[in-house]
């Protein structure tokens, strides 16, 4: 209970308050820098207080909370579809990161299936966020670009899940497991 609440604590001290993605001031992104570098100094020393894979997931979500502050603050500074959406990509590269270190907690298959689900997990988010950006972006570009984009983010996305639910049938044996990746294909259309 003690690493739950050190790893809540870590994401909420890092929230930009009033994150609203308007440009900034001038002496503001050094301030921010400032206080984002300092809450990570803090969600260090609370890591230092556990032992093991908890102390190795707390140090995943403090590092990955201060790039995403960094990521978000640059994106407020700048405004750009571009800014958004890198913003959106240290969100789901911090939240894999974590994802993997909670994994170490399985053996075997179950942890081999739990890599395989952060990876589709980051696939999705990183997809969702590629999709974002080309819409903001679509007064720019045409309707069908965007519709393009889509697509390639849905068969990564389909990728990556398949792979997660063939990597499941390899904890069966037999006809289950034949059963189990028939479905797989089928429900992917491999």
């Amino acid at each position: 209970m003690k690493a739950k609440l050190v790893m809540v604590s870590i994401v909420a001290a890092f929230a930009i308050p009033g994150l609203s993605f308007a440009n900034i001031s001038k002496a503001e992104p050094d301030a921010e820098t400032k206080r984002i570098n300092s809450e990570y100094d803090s969600a260090k020393k609370r890591c230092d207080g556990l032992s093991s894979n908890a102390k190795d997931i707390c140090m995943a979500q403090a590092k990955g909370a201060q790039k995403v502050a960094k990521a978000e603050l640059e994106a407020r500074d700048k405004g750009t579809p571009k800014a958004h959406y890198d913003a959106r990509v240290a969100k789901a590269d911090a939240d894999y990161e974590v994802a993997k270190e909670k994994c170490d907690e399985f053996s075997g298959n179950s942890k081999d299936v739990c890599v395989k689900d952060a990876k589709a997990a980051l696939t999705r988010a990183k997809a969702d966020a590629k999709v974002e950006r080309e819409s903001r972006e679509a007064n720019k570009q045409s309707a069908e670009r965007t519709a393009e984009v889509r697509r390639e983010a849905g068969s990564d996305v389909r990728d990556a899940e398949y792979k997660a639910a063939v990597e499941r049938c390899d904890a069966l044996s037999g006809d289950a497991k034949d059963r189990c990746v028939a479905d797989a294909k089928a429900r992917f259309r491999r």
